[in-house]
């Protein structure tokens, strides 16, 4: 449960020491990290953020590679962190363990599921933190805390020894509060020792401006010092130009027709991208699909007990069918295709986040509905994709955090977190 002085980022305080090893010789020395509650640790069980899971489940005889390279590299591990349940969520309210706090806004909710690892960060009680990211879980939490959280390309950080939710779309992400920490971790995770040497301007920074009608937050304060700053870390030669990307999508992947009439798009009365909104759907659905592959067995002999809007969320899942999912695929390889090209070879893709603020702790469901399809809207475009996207502070706007996404072409992992790292010492804006 949440407490004074840990922020109730912990779900188990402990201290796992370095174990040094010749890869990545005392690159990440002196720094501390949080693990979410979904990678294995030896001799421990891998809690899920469900007491049914937890209880069923037996400890863990090997730990996750990706904790064992932070611990080789020299990073001390300080404890493990609570999750929303089954990471199925992006609000990050836990109605077992209870809700990590804000440490931004303490009347918001921290964002999920890596809500705790998140916290652990943005409270300054370790150095960075990690997390897994499938429809958001990295990118939401690290926006309504107001620290970096970079998503990497799918496949490009190893999942083994992490509890799966959807593999179609599963990545391990991670936390920090400054762009130099991002990078030394991200040296260690890519298994890319020589990171540091990397610094390529952009060949073209490509501004979604359909992207930005979603969000609550004025344009200019999320555009506007992501521009300066380019200008000033590099010699002026990256082409800016905008584009809708709602229509870009929608004309250059066919396969999303399919998807444009569901009941998710028709029923949003407020301002939204069609194509984006069929994107979340064919994401989501496929989402529910591999869920149900993975843990519906599970569900059904054992009938866990899932707090609000979980159950909602696990029992349509569970019902869901294999029909569509050729489809769902078809769209993933049609969008990556159609986002290489806009991007090129050194491109980058300019979206929001989130489409404002953190919303209020225990807000009513059905209110937060349009803005958890706004933000599903912007979140699919990496998530469908695969491709890598770091969410980036800028600050505070009316006493709450405001974030920009930078978003890359699979593989690109290595030249995102060195363009960030270039642009971070100008980007940070408050009003």
């Amino acid at each position: 449960m949440a407490t004074d002085n840990d922020f109730g980022a912990f779900i188990e305080k402990l201290t796992i020491s370095p174990t040094p090893s010749s890869s990545f010789p005392s690159s990440l020395q002196d720094l501390t990290f949080a693990v979410k509650d979904i990678f294995d640790v030896e001799g421990r069980v891998t809690g899920f953020g469900n007491p049914d899971w937890l209880r069923t489940h037996s400890a863990a005889t090997s730990t996750a590679p990706v904790v064992s390279s932070l611990l080789e590299a020299g990073a001390t591990a300080l404890g493990i962190t609570i999750m929303d349940e089954m990471a199925y969520s992006i609000n990050g309210e836990n109605a077992h363990y209870g809700t990590p706090i804000n440490p931004i806004a303490f009347d918001r909710v921290p964002g999920g599921s890596s809500s705790g690892s998140a916290v652990a960060v943005a409270a300054r009680l370790v150095d960075f933190s990690i997390g897994t990211d499938t429809g958001g879980s990295v990118r939401v939490p690290a926006s309504y805390c107001g620290i970096f959280g970079f998503r990497p390309s799918h496949g490009a950080v190893s999942t083994a020894g992490v509890t799966p939710m959807a593999q179609s779309f599963d990545t391990v992400g991670w936390f920090a509060r400054d762009t130099a920490i991002l990078k030394r971790v991200g040296c260690v995770l890519l298994e890319q020792p020589h990171l540091d040497l990397l610094l390529l301007e952009p060949s073209k920074l490509i501004i979604a401006d359909d992207c930005f009608e979603l969000c609550s937050v004025p344009r200019d304060l999320m555009v506007q010092p992501l521009v300066r700053s380019l200008e000033k870390s590099f010699e002026g030669n990256t082409v800016i130009k905008k584009v809708n990307l709602g229509n870009y999508i929608e004309e250059s992947v066919p396969s999303l027709k399919h998807f444009m009439t569901s009941d998710d798009v028709k029923i949003q009365q407020e301002f939204c991208i069609p194509s984006l909104m069929a994107l979340s759907s064919s994401m989501r659905l496929l989402q529910r699909y591999e869920f149900k592959m993975n843990h519906g067995e599970w569900i059904s002999s054992v009938k866990p007990e899932f707090g609000p809007g979980i159950s909602a969320r696990i029992q349509e899942a569970i019902e869901t069918s294999d029909e569509k999912i050729e489809l769902c695929r078809s769209v993933k390889s049609q969008l990556l295709t159609a986002l290489s090209t806009l991007l090129g070879e050194k491109g980058v893709l300019v979206i929001p986040t989130v489409p404002g603020p953190p919303p209020h702790l225990q807000a009513d469901v059905t209110a937060l509905e349009s803005f958890r399809s706004r933000a599903f809207s912007l979140l699919s475009i990496a998530g469908v994709s695969g491709f890598c996207q770091v969410s980036i502070p800028l600050g505070l706007h009316e006493n709450l955090p405001v974030s920009v996404s930078l978003v890359a072409k699979h593989g690109s992992n290595g030249f995102l977190l060195s363009l960030v790292d270039s642009l971070g010492i100008h980007l940070i804006h408050k009003s």
